[in-house]
């Protein structure tokens, strides 16, 4: 473990879980993923969803998921857009907690 930064002996495999999530096959295009996951620029009917996760996904509810089966999202769609900003949403607290260390040991 780097005195710099903690994850870096998880690093590889943080790399990989990005790659699958964000590039991997899916049933939605790798562009759509990476936009949920940044929750920057995400299509209909998965944009206020999305969101939700991002700001609080606590307040995710069955009704919201219902609704985007209304709108014509698959169980596979509605499976990946929520791994994909579940997964920007942690990696960007993440990321901000490896900063705050960072700056607590006296770095950038």
């Amino acid at each position: 473990m780097s005195a710099r930064e903690p994850t870096d002996r998880h690093r590889p495999k943080l790399d990989a879980l990005e790659a699958a999530i964000l590039q991997g096959r899916g049933v939605l295009p790798p562009e759509t993923r990476q936009a949920a996951a940044r929750d920057d620029g995400t299509l209909e009917p998965f944009a206020d969803y999305v969101d939700t996760i991002h700001r609080h996904a606590y307040r995710v509810t069955d009704r919201m998921v219902a609704g985007l089966a209304e709108a014509g999202a698959s169980d596979d769609e509605v499976f990946e857009i929520s791994v994909a900003a579940a997964y920007g949403a942690a990696r960007r607290r993440l990321d901000a907690g490896l900063r705050a260390v960072r700056e607590a040991r006296g770095g950038n």
